[in-house]
């Protein structure tokens, strides 16, 4: 694999389909179509992934691609595969609050090791380069200056005074009793895969997760997290959170900066 053309492509797919994505917010043009799961679909996630899937099997025509908005890849069945959600907060962007994000991550042995978390209304884009260290992307403003690539790295918690990301559109009450358990000094909510990001990024410390979630929600933020030095854990068997998994839903998981706080 060539790692550094795969980031190459995700970073470049994630902005072509952020840009397509925010013609049509931007626009108010966003039609919505409900799912036999009864979760929403817009024109703006079917867009995006005709974008991001058709240049994944031009650059990668080897290489399976699973995306949440075409169902006959759901029966796939590999160990190294590309993942994608075109457009993750699908409620977020309808409700127009920013955060949504486009998600495309490669799963390797079941893990993944390589991804791409773009936020387009929002102007954050997280990555991990071909060595699976992550950083963000910063922009100058207005039109002069240096493009950045800022490293990122997870905070060292307080367990005393810890700060916790919960979603926006998914808390439930398992989800907050689990939160109890801990010492919290502040609460952020985020929706979307920026939650993982946000630990990356040392903006907060956990994102406990007692709620239905598919492995394409999670997979390109979980990469992301890996890269900065977190970890995403199963609640049920305290291991590492994997991918490829029949019918590819997770179990109830815990994202955090360090494995010390975790709580049974």
């Amino acid at each position: 694999m060539d790692y550094f053309k795969l980031t190459e492509v995700f970073r470049d797919l994630a902005l072509q389909a952020g840009d397509a994505i925010m013609e049509i917010y931007s626009h108010d043009n966003i039609a919505i179509e409900t799912k036999l799961d009864a979760s929403p679909v817009t024109n703006a996630d079917k867009t995006a992934d005709a974008i991001i899937y058709n240049g994944l099997k031009e650059a990668f025509p080897d290489l399976d691609v699973v995306t949440e908005e075409k169902s006959e890849s759901h029966y796939l069945r590999k160990k190294n595969f590309i993942l994608v959600d075109p457009l993750d907060g699908t409620k977020e962007f309808i409700n127009k609050t920013g955060e949504f994000t486009v998600n495309i991550a490669y799963i390797q042995n079941n893990s993944p090791t390589h991804g791409v978390v773009y936020a387009p209304a929002v102007k954050r884009l997280f990555a991990t380069d071909q060595n699976t260290k992550s950083y963000e992307i910063i922009w100058p403003a207005g039109k002069t200056g240096k493009i950045l690539n800022k490293p990122l790295q997870v905070s060292v918690p307080d367990p005393n005074a810890l700060t916790v990301v919960a979603s926006k559109s998914h808390i439930n009450p398992e989800t907050k009793k689990y939160i109890e358990k801990y010492s919290i000094s502040n609460s952020k909510n985020a929706g979307s895969s920026l939650k993982f990001c946000l630990i990356a990024a040392g903006e907060a410390d956990l994102y406990p997760r007692l709620g239905r979630t598919m492995e394409w929600d999670t997979a390109a933020g979980h990469a992301i997290l890996l890269g900065a030095g977190g970890h995403v854990t199963n609640l049920s068997t305290k291991e590492p959170l994997y991918y490829g998994k029949p019918g590819f839903e997770n179990p109830f998981f815990i994202a955090h900066s360090d494995k010390g706080i975790i709580k049974n």
